[in-house]
């Protein structure tokens, strides 16, 4: 008795398996690349938001006005977020009122009185994050990464 495969012969498979290993290659490859993209985004994300909230709580240490502050968080932000990163990030510190969006040193004024307290938001952006991704194409991938963080001030400074 003869004992054979039915359907077609062996000949007619021949590169079946390698456009198979192919397309299951290129899925596999796909959702690698996507792991490593997202997490190398995820972690300076991270790093950004730390940076961000040391800067924060630099300013609660006592300085004696609120330009101070502002400075000691800034520097602060810039010294956590410099040396790790490729491109250098744009720290920014204000102390405003809470509630209010005008932060000129005219208008705010900033006592311990619950009505004019003030806040400390300091903001880590990176901008350029393209030159940290691996090369191939991120299409979903922002371009700007951003860290913010906010801070209630003691109202000790004038």
């Amino acid at each position: 008795m003869k004992i054979g495969h039915a359907g077609v012969p062996a000949r007619g498979q021949r590169g079946v398996y390698a456009i198979e290993f192919a397309l299951v290659f290129l899925i596999f490859f796909a959702v690698l690349y996507a792991i490593i993209c997202y997490g190398i985004i995820f972690t300076l994300r991270f790093g950004l938001q730390n940076a961000a909230e040391d800067g924060a709580r630099a300013a609660l240490r006592y300085q004696s006005t609120l330009p101070a502050r502002e400075t000691e968080a800034r520097e602060i932000a810039r010294q956590r977020a410099s040396g790790w990163l490729p491109v250098a990030p744009t720290v920014t510190a204000t102390a405003c009122q809470v509630g209010t969006t005008n932060c000129t040193a005219a208008t705010r004024t900033c006592t311990a009185l619950w009505t004019q307290r003030c806040q400390m938001v300091v903001t880590v952006r990176l901008d350029g994050l393209r030159a940290v991704l691996p090369p191939l194409p991120s299409f979903a991938a922002p371009d700007t990464l951003v860290g913010r963080a906010s801070m209630l001030l003691d109202g000790r400074s004038p």
